[in-house]
């Protein structure tokens, strides 16, 4: 059966369209190379040339929106889209402002401003996993999105409990990011990465033991 895309909302095409419109006309006071990379102190250690600072992002903007909006269609479990359409389409319009404000971040520094950018990937970073770690219980199996285990994919009580487990664990890696937003500390770092890891791991080892609970409880 051939399934259905999950059609992106005109604004967020809109929204890449300023985009493309901003970079066109700063265009020709953009430098002829641009900062694109920054290490985890804040410091410029890679450039890109004047037409990569000024459309890589909204091209890549476009191109992960595509993809957004086909992959429902091509999932062998297609059908399961309809039960999380809410949250699905609130992961395009995360990912598509959070480039915006990418983009808006690398002409900012090409024309000389030197906005914080480890403070903005820090805040953005925060409110997107809060976001959807507050919808992430809505997720039902698929191939491309949520906790995808051999053993949330092959039991979908499984794949819930995980996905209830999940949600507020990645709820709080978002409060942990805005609380040490402003701490530009080594140590803030390695807390934020502790929380990530913490987050993606343990929903990972819930499941295989939630898995083997119910394989020996069907087994008696």
């Amino acid at each position: 059966m051939k399934g259905k895309p999950i059609k992106a909302h005109w604004f967020l095409w809109v929204l890449i369209g300023v985009g493309f419109l901003v970079s066109i006309l700063l265009y020709h006071r953009l430098p002829a190379q641009i900062p694109m990379h920054w290490n985890i102190a804040g410091e410029v250690n890679g450039y890109g040339s004047r037409f990569e600072g000024a459309f890589a992002l909204p091209l890549l903007n476009v191109a992960i929106l595509l993809l957004l909006v086909w992959l429902p269609a091509i999932d062998p479990r297609r059908k399961s889209y309809a039960q999380f359409k809410r949250f699905y389409r609130l992961f395009q319009w995360v990912m598509v402002i959070f480039l915006l404000g990418m983009q808006g971040l690398i002409l900012a520094w090409a024309l000389g401003y030197r906005l914080s950018v480890a403070l903005y990937v820090k805040l953005a970073l925060g409110f997107l996993f809060m976001v959807l770690g507050n919808y992430l219980g809505e997720v039902r199996p698929n191939w491309f999105m949520g906790i995808r285990t051999p053993w949330t994919l092959e039991n979908e009580e499984v794949w819930v409990k995980t996905h209830h487990l999940a949600g507020p664990l990645m709820f709080g890696v978002g409060v942990l990011f805005l609380v040490l937003a402003f701490i530009n500390h080594v140590f803030a770092f390695w807390l934020i990465i502790a929380g990530v890891m913490a987050a993606a791991l343990v929903p990972v080892v819930y499941s295989y033991w939630l898995h083997q609970k119910i394989v020996k409880t069907d087994n008696n």
